[in-house]
């Protein structure tokens, strides 16, 4: 099937029918309301199909013979494409560029370095999984050091926990990032959370576990944290030494809070551990995240629910929206207006009492609408 550009003035039957025609180019142009141009364009076409407008010889700075170097090389190496950019540069031509080498290497189909590793081990690898194919209940939990507010004579501690699948968080701030205070922080997220959490994730800090501590620099099970993850039916899971990226998320959400600790002055510490609150409320109810579909935490565990109820522990509750009130439109003065429903806030409030002298006469009609009474 033939594909027309989009802005094109002419169809391929047009332009048959140009071709075909003997009718002179000015002629032709005034029948398909087209320039002169067009019309002789498409006339000594040979075909009507748009072509390419992509420059028939690429300027680029390797010659054929340096490209197919460098296309060996990337082959028989497996180089990356910084690596391999080194090298080019290094021995075969000084003045290339990052982008035109990758794009050297997508024209010679060896853009991928996965697939060419795959095709050289001749199986078929399985992708990633990502995050969105878990199940509720792989939490990642991190430690996040707070600044010093001028009330306090040292910094705290915030712990924060984050579901894999959702994106739901709890956090809890702490004077000390000792073993009391994470399995205190343990304690509580399973009591908050509304998901039954299955595995937590945690990097290798002592307040976790013995890993670094012990002779055999292996995890010993015996650590209270990993105790009271026992107790309580969950499995407990260690980042890989120096790979913080496996505990990425959770890095993420701390991101996040350090943007909101650095856009807000703060007087005391009852100030960061009440906007701290109030932003974990804003994120699990009202903040839409793309890799939930546009769904915020709180909504995507109620859609696990409704699909999946075994993995809940107890139901999930999100938190109310805009109120509404009942008000009659401003140019409506007869007795049968209809009343209509309206977010509550603070400026649609003051657009309500913002009225007319006639219509403040009506004000304890516009109270009982409030309160949700019906109006005569």
């Amino acid at each position: 099937m033939s594909q027309v550009h989009p802005q094109a003035r002419t169809t391929p039957r047009t332009r048959a029918e140009i071709k075909a025609s003997a009718a002179p180019v000015t002629e032709l142009a005034e029948r398909y309301n087209i320039t002169v141009a067009t019309a002789r364009k498409w006339k000594s076409r040979e075909t009507p199909e748009d072509l390419s407008h992509r420059p028939r010889k690429l300027s680029t700075t390797l010659s054929p013979s340096q490209e197919a170097i460098v296309v060996e090389l990337r082959r028989m190496l497996l180089l990356p494409l910084d690596d391999l950019l080194v090298v080019t540069r290094e021995f075969i031509n000084a003045q290339v560029s990052r982008s035109g080498l990758d794009r050297c290497l997508q024209r010679h189909g060896v853009g991928s370095l996965r697939e060419i590793q795959a095709a050289l081990a001749g199986d078929q690898t399985v992708p990633p999984k990502s995050f969105k194919d878990y199940e509720p209940g792989f939490v990642h939990v991190d430690i996040k050091y707070l600044p010093q507010m001028p009330d306090e004579k040292a910094r705290r501690y915030l712990f924060v926990a984050i579901d894999r699948a959702t994106r739901w968080v709890y956090l809890r701030i702490y004077a000390h990032q000792d073993e009391a205070a994470s399995i205190d922080f343990l304690r509580r997220l399973h009591q908050a959370a509304p998901m039954k959490i299955k595995t937590v994730l945690t990097d290798n800090g002592s307040q976790f576990t013995d890993r670094f501590t012990s002779k055999t620099r292996a995890p010993s099970g015996q650590h209270a944290f990993d105790r009271r993850c026992v107790e309580l039916g969950i499995e407990h899971r260690l980042c890989p030494p120096r790979h913080p990226q496996t505990n990425g998320m959770v890095e993420r959400f701390n991101g996040r809070v350090s943007e909101v600790i650095a856009q807000t002055r703060f007087k005391s510490a009852q100030e960061l551990e009440t906007t701290l609150t109030n932003y974990l409320a804003t994120y699990n109810h009202r903040i839409p995240q793309r890799a939930l579909n546009h769904l915020s935490p709180v909504q995507a565990l109620k859609q696990w629910q409704a699909k999946r109820p075994e993995l809940f522990s107890k139901r999930v509750y999100e938190l109310s929206g805009l109120d509404t009130y009942k008000t009659k439109s401003p140019a409506a003065n007869d007795g049968n207006s209809n009343w209509t429903l309206t977010p509550w806030s603070t400026d649609s409030r003051c657009a309500v009492f913002s009225l007319t002298k006639r219509q403040r006469i009506q004000r304890s009609s516009v109270r009982r609408a409030l309160r949700g009474e019906t109006t005569n």
